[in-house]
């Protein structure tokens, strides 16, 4: 009984030894600390189950952040210049040369300015976008009126003709996006695609689903651990 006893003990330790090692293998390959971009109307605690999928694979919380910001404002007056404050903010903490970057739909367009015109070539490594109007949405036009986050929204505004002239995915950052063929935000769904990016279709998910759908989370971690 005492063999069967420390046998189990010493298949149990072997086990968590090997956990240990797949996940400082996986914290290796992924060396930069990740900023979270929410999306219209929202908040950071949209992420709480990436957040636990990425320290999960061996992220700590020093390495991992989420930005919040005023969802109401213009994305290339205001929004891409405060965000481009807190990418300074994260590398003066943690001392990385460059971040990578998890944005959800409307946070994909402020994150998107950044980097094509704010210097993000050479601060951001990874940048990824679940259901974001890349190339624009109808259904921003209902809110459009008032709200100038919606008219940057919109097809043909003045941020989405900027972001689709020339290259669309600038630089050395290595550019990745989700987008699901029941996006009910999302209008067209081919709004999302990027050309020079890792176009991923994530099947039929609402608008938010993205945030939290398993598939979509191992196939964002495993970018970016590449």
């Amino acid at each position: 009984m005492l063999v069967v006893v420390l046998t189990s003990l010493l298949v149990a330790q072997a086990q968590a030894q090997a956990q240990a090692r797949a996940k400082a293998e996986v914290r290796a390959q992924a060396s930069n600390p990740v900023i979270l971009v929410h999306g219209y109307n929202a908040d950071p605690g949209v992420w709480g189950s990436l957040r636990e999928d990425l320290k999960a694979d061996g992220y700590t919380d020093s390495e991992l952040f989420s930005w919040g910001y005023d969802t109401h404002r213009s994305v290339n007056e205001t929004l891409s210049g405060s965000f481009a404050s807190y990418v300074e903010d994260v590398r003066g903490q943690t001392g990385a040369e460059r971040v990578d970057v998890v944005a959800h739909s409307f946070g994909s367009l402020v994150t998107r300015w950044y980097v094509k015109f704010g210097g993000g070539t050479g601060t951001v490594g990874r940048w990824v976008s679940l259901g974001g109007p890349n190339h624009g949405t109808s259904v921003a036009w209902a809110c459009a009126a008032w709200d100038q986050a919606c008219r940057d929204m919109t097809p043909g505004s003045y941020v989405q003709s900027h972001l689709a002239s020339g290259d669309e995915t600038p630089g050395e950052v290595r550019y990745a996006t989700w987008w699901s063929s029941c996006d009910e935000m999302i209008n067209p769904d081919s709004s999302v695609p990027l050309t020079g990016a890792a176009n991923n279709a994530a099947g039929c998910l609402d608008h938010n689903a993205l945030l939290g759908d398993e598939a979509v989370s191992q196939g964002v971690r495993a970018f970016l651990r590449s």
